[in-house]
C-alpha cells in the first residue's frame, strides 16, 4: 500500500477473507492482529478514496488459482496488480 501512495489516493481492495473485512472494520475486536492493524489504519489516512471489499472466491477463479500455485513455491511471492475499477 505505501508504494502505490505515489501514483494514487484511490485505492480498492478486494478479498475472499470475511475476517479481513471484519479486522478493518472493527481492529478493536481483533486484539492479535493489532500490530498488521494499526499499520492498515495508519495508510488508510493516506487514502482519502479507501476501500476493501468482500469478492467470493467462486466469482473470482484466476485469482484463487494463482494464489494456489503460489503457495506450492514454498518461498515469499510478492505482487501488486494495479487497474483501474470499471
Amino acid at each position: 500500500m505505501e508504494s502505490m501512495l505515489h501514483h494514487s489516493t484511490c485505492q480498492r481492495f478486494e478479498t475472499d477473507c470475511k475476517d479481513l473485512i471484519a479486522m478493518v472494520a472493527d481492529p478493536q475486536a481483533w486484539p492479535n492482529f493489532s500490530i498488521e492493524l494499526e499499520v492498515i489504519q495508519l495508510l488508510k489516512l493516506c487514502f482519502p478514496d479507501f476501500k476493501i471489499e468482500y469478492f467470493p472466491r467462486v466469482q473470482n477463479e484466476i485469482a484463487d488459482s494463482l494464489a494456489r500455485n503460489a503457495r506450492s513455491f514454498h518461498r515469499s511471492l510478492c505482487f501488486i496488480g494495479c487497474s483501474i475499477p470499471g
